[in-house]
C-alpha cells in the first residue's frame, strides 16, 4: 500500500509502499478514504522537539481519517464490512483507574495513532474495534474525516453551560471556528472571537461570532459597549496556547467565570494567579474527547441540525489528492484558512 512514512528522526515524510497492516482479533482494517492535517501532523512533519521528545519512529502519521471498514477480527462486536467510520485516535489501556471508572480519555497508558503507533496517512489502518466510530451512509466524507478535531471543539464547548451566556473564544484555527458554530449552536448569547489573522476572522463571523477582533488593533474591551455587556464574559475558550491571549481571557472574564483550556503553549508562561483566585475562576484543560459521550453528542448535533453540519463542513478550505501531499502539508502550514484534507482515493 501507498503511505506517507516517517523513517527516521529527521524533517520530511516519504510517499512509499508500506505492507499492508492485517487486523488482530480485536481490530478492524479500514480503506482509509479521506484524511485531515493537524497541528501536531506539522509538528512530526518539521521533527520539531516536541516531535523528537514524543513521537515513536519509523511511522505512518495521521489520525484524522474516515474510511471504510474491509476487514473485522474474530472477537469484534458491532462493526461490518462496508461500514464507513472515523476512529477515536487515543488507544487506552481498559485498566488504569481512569479506565475501570470509565473515564478513558484520561488513561495514563494512552497511546495516540500516528503517534506512538502507525496512522491514517495510508490506504488502509488497523484499529482496535472499540475505538472506531460508524457513521451514517449519507455524511459527507469531509466531514467524517474531521470527526476527530470536530470532537475536541464539542469537549471543549460542552465543558461548561453556555446557554444564554457570553463567550469568550481566543484561537480562531479551524478547531476554534467550530468551538463557535457549537456554542451558538447551543445558544450562547453573545460570542467574540479574537485571532491575529484577518482571514480567520472572517470565518469567525461566519461561524456565528457576534465579532470577531483582532487583538494586535482593538480592545476585547471595547467590546462591552458595543454589545452593552455589564460585565465580564462567563466562560472562555481558550484555543490558540498563546500566552498573551490567556492573559487577555483572565482579564475580560467575569468573576467566577469559567474557562476551558484547549490551546497548547509552546513553552511556560505566567498568568496573574492572584486574580484567578480572588476572582474565583475556574480553569479546566480539554485533551482530546470524552470516550464516548463527545462522539455521541457530535453526531446528534449534526443529524439535528442542516444549519450546524453545513457550517462545520464549509470549515474544510482545501482538498488536495493524496499524491499531492506536499502541497498539501505546504497549505496547512500557512495557517491562514480552514481544515485541510486529502483524498487517498487519489493515490
Amino acid at each position: 500500500m501507498k503511505a506517507l512514512y516517517k523513517s527516521s528522526a529527521t524533517a520530511g515524510f516519504d510517499l512509499v509502499d508500506r505492507p499492508e497492516p492485517e487486523p488482530a482479533p480485536d481490530e478492524v482494517k479500514i480503506r482509509v478514504l479521506r484524511t485531515g492535517i493537524c497541528g501536531t501532523d506539522l509538528h512530526i512533519l518539521r521533527w520539531d522537539d516536541w516531535a523528537a521528545s514524543a513521537v515513536a519512529q519509523p511511522l505512518i502519521p495521521g489520525h484524522e481519517f474516515c474510511g471504510e471498514v474491509v476487514e473485522v477480527g474474530e472477537i469484534v462486536k458491532g462493526v461490518a464490512v462496508g461500514d464507513l467510520v472515523s476512529g477515536e485516535g487515543h488507544i487506552v489501556c481498559g485498566v488504569c483507574r481512569n479506565c475501570r471508572a470509565g473515564r478513558r480519555q484520561m488513561c495514563i497508558r494512552t497511546q495516540g495513532i500516528g503517534v506512538n503507533r502507525d496512522g491514517a496517512f495510508a490506504e488502509y489502518i488497523t484499529l482496535p474495534g472499540s475505538n472506531v466510530w460508524t457513521h451514517s451512509s449519507d455524511i459527507d466524507k469531509d466531514v467524517a474525516a474531521i470527526f476527530d478535531p470536530l470532537g475536541n471543539a464539542v469537549h471543549t464547548a460542552l465543558s461548561f453551560p453556555v446557554v444564554g451566556e457570553d463567550v469568550l473564544i481566543t484561537g480562531c484555527g479551524p478547531i476554534g471556528l467550530m468551538a463557535i458554530a457549537i456554542a451558538r449552536h447551543i445558544g450562547a448569547r453573545f460570542i467574540v472571537a479574537t485571532d491575529v489573522s484577518d482571514e480567520r476572522l472572517r470565518l469567525a463571523e461566519k461561524m456565528g461570532a457576534t465579532r470577531a477582533i483582532n487583538p494586535t488593533s482593538e480592545s476585547i474591551h471595547d467590546a462591552f459597549t458595543e454589545l452593552d455587556m455589564h460585565e465580564g464574559f462567563d466562560v472562555g475558550f481558550e484555543m490558540s496556547g498563546a500566552p498573551a491571549a490567556m492573559r487577555q481571557m483572565v482579564d475580560n472574564i467575569n468573576n467566577g467565570g469559567r474557562i476551558a483550556m484547549l490551546g497548547l503553549p509552546s513553552e511556560p508562561f505566567s498568568i496573574d494567579w492572584g486574580s484567578v483566585v480572588t476572582r474565583m475562576l475556574t480553569l479546566k484543560g480539554i485533551y482530546g474527547r470524552e470516550m464516548f459521550d463527545t462522539w455521541n453528542a457530535m453526531t446528534a448535533m449534526l443529524q439535528s441540525s442542516e444549519t450546524l453540519a453545513a457550517s462545520i463542513g464549509s470549515i474544510v478550505s482545501d482538498r488536495f489528492a493524496a499524491r499531492d501531499w506536499q502541497s498539501a502539508f505546504d497549505t496547512a502550514a500557512q495557517a491562514g484558512g480552514g481544515k485541510v484534507v486529502m483524498d487517498w482515493t487519489e493515490i
